[in-house]
């Protein structure tokens, strides 16, 4: 199950931050993200090779869309869409606001269940899909994390063991100009960890992971978009292109 952070600070410099581990079985073929699409210019997204959709992707209007699966629903399905190619349609607008009044009008039918985020540096949503039909629910500021059941749900082992420490730990410090994008340490490491004896000593779950049948952690992402008053600055985008807790994250500069 993919999991995704969220942090909004409405009326600060850098007013969205994501960090996001996509699990995958280990053999499905894709690409780091780049301007893969030569219909959509615009977009800088990872690229599945099989399905020829996307993950997580930005456009060159500061919006950001990530797809997740919901519990139960990895893979495809014979009769139904790819989710991947939400995560397009949704780069193809201009800000989140009119991305998910558009995703709204989806046919549930035509999908497996998902979480989506859609957002930009003014607004955020999380898009609920169950196989029948489609909410969008918008996301308050503050600390968020979705992963296969619903926004910050405790019954998530992995969310009730992350959410706080997240809370608790020194928020990112985007900046373009720095080799690393600026400090991440603290998310960073969190999103790296690959579980084990949690601070309050109990077992915890991982961050990040390789179970025996190939599927686990295949990609990470951190993102920070601008307010308008510094979008002269850039977005930060910082991937690794394997398991954060092996391989380093490197600039998107596509």
């Amino acid at each position: 199950m993919c999991t995704l952070v969220l942090l909004r600070r409405p009326g600060h410099d850098w007013p969205l931050i994501v960090a996001a581990n996509r699990d995958e079985m280990n053999t499905r073929p894709w690409r780091p993200p780049g301007r893969w699409w030569d219909d959509r210019p615009e977009v800088v997204a990872g690229l599945d090779e099989l399905a020829g959709g996307t993950w997580l992707g930005v456009n060159d209007t500061g919006v950001m869309a990530a797809i997740l699966n919901r519990i139960g629903t990895l893979g495809p399905a014979p009769g139904k869409r790819s989710r991947g190619e939400l995560v397009l349609e949704a780069l193809d607008h201009a800000d989140a606001a009119d991305a998910v009044q558009a995703l709204a009008e989806l046919h549930g039918v035509s999908y497996r269940p998902f979480n989506m985020v859609v957002a930009d540096n003014r607004d955020a949503f999380w898009v609920r899909a169950d196989g029948r039909r489609v909410e969008v629910h918008p996301i308050a500021p503050g600390l968020h994390m979705l992963s296969a059941l619903d926004l910050d749900d405790g019954s998530s082992p992995r969310i009730a063991a992350y959410l706080d420490r997240f809370g608790g730990a020194v928020p990112p410090a985007p900046d373009p100009a720095h080799p690393e994008g600026g400090d991440w340490a603290a998310w960073a490491a969190l999103m790296a960890d690959s579980g084990g004896c949690g601070p309050d000593g109990e077992e915890t779950p991982a961050m990040c992971f390789l179970r025996p049948d190939g599927f686990g952690t295949v990609s990470a992402s951190l993102i920070a978009l601008p307010a308008p008053s510094v979008e002269e600055t850039g977005r930060v985008w910082r991937f690794a292109a394997g398991r954060p807790d092996r391989v380093g994250y490197v600039p998107v500069d596509a």
